[in-house]
């Protein structure tokens, strides 16, 4: 199996993990965020390279020691990770067992296939947006239905000390009121790790964060 792939970043430090990480982004995503940062995860000329997960371990066997030495790993993030929730069920089976697995989603996939990682995440960033029905339609073009069920399964699991859930306020989209409804939400499903935090539009129309 391959994946389409538009980065691989290394070296990162306290941004995506434990110790020394390397981001792995891959292209694809579901959403149409008014502010993506990443808008060449949605255009076929945003691919930098396709991979297997076997030439993906091979390729970051370079960071290898960084890994090992600062309790370290790979963060998959895009893009939307779970879409290849295969790919990553197949490069942890292969990678060394030290290194630590941690996913960037929005959990806007079927549930099946955040089930395929879960036995092999250490831990998630959930980009969450706005737990609003109506803000999160305006902002993104989907709806939070499956992002809610998915967040239900890991507190099922009981994996709430495992997630970070980002919460931006997001000019012109929603405010503090709304996001502290969806803190509450959350809270009520016992998330307690938050990253609040604001997005706001400069007079050139460029995102700033």
């Amino acid at each position: 199996m391959k994946a389409p792939l538009i980065a691989i970043a290394r070296h990162r430090l306290t941004v995506d993990g434990d110790g020394v990480t390397t981001l792995v982004a891959f292209h694809g995503c579901p959403l149409r965020c008014a502010y993506c940062l990443n808008r060449q995860c949605w255009e076929e000329e945003g691919i930098w390279q396709w991979m297997t997960p076997e030439e993906l371990v091979d390729e970051l066997m370079k960071d290898n020691l960084y890994f090992l030495a600062t309790g370290g790993g790979v963060c998959f993030g895009g893009g939307e990770p779970l879409l290849y929730s295969d790919f990553i069920e197949r490069f942890a089976q292969l990678c060394p067992k030290e290194w630590h697995i941690y996913l960037e989603s929005s959990l806007n996939v079927p549930a099946e296939r955040l089930e395929t990682v879960i036995p092999y995440v250490h831990y998630y960033y959930i980009d969450v947006k706005d737990l609003s029905p109506d803000i999160y339609q305006r902002y993104t073009g989907g709806t939070p239905a499956l992002v809610q069920q998915n967040l239900h399964l890991l507190a099922s699991r009981h994996l709430q000390e495992h997630v970070t859930i980002r919460l931006p306020l997001i000019a012109n989209y929603n405010t503090a009121a709304d996001r502290q409804r969806s803190q509450q939400q959350l809270e009520a499903l016992g998330y307690t790790r938050f990253d609040c935090f604001e997005y706001y539009v400069d007079k050139r129309a460029s995102l700033l964060r």
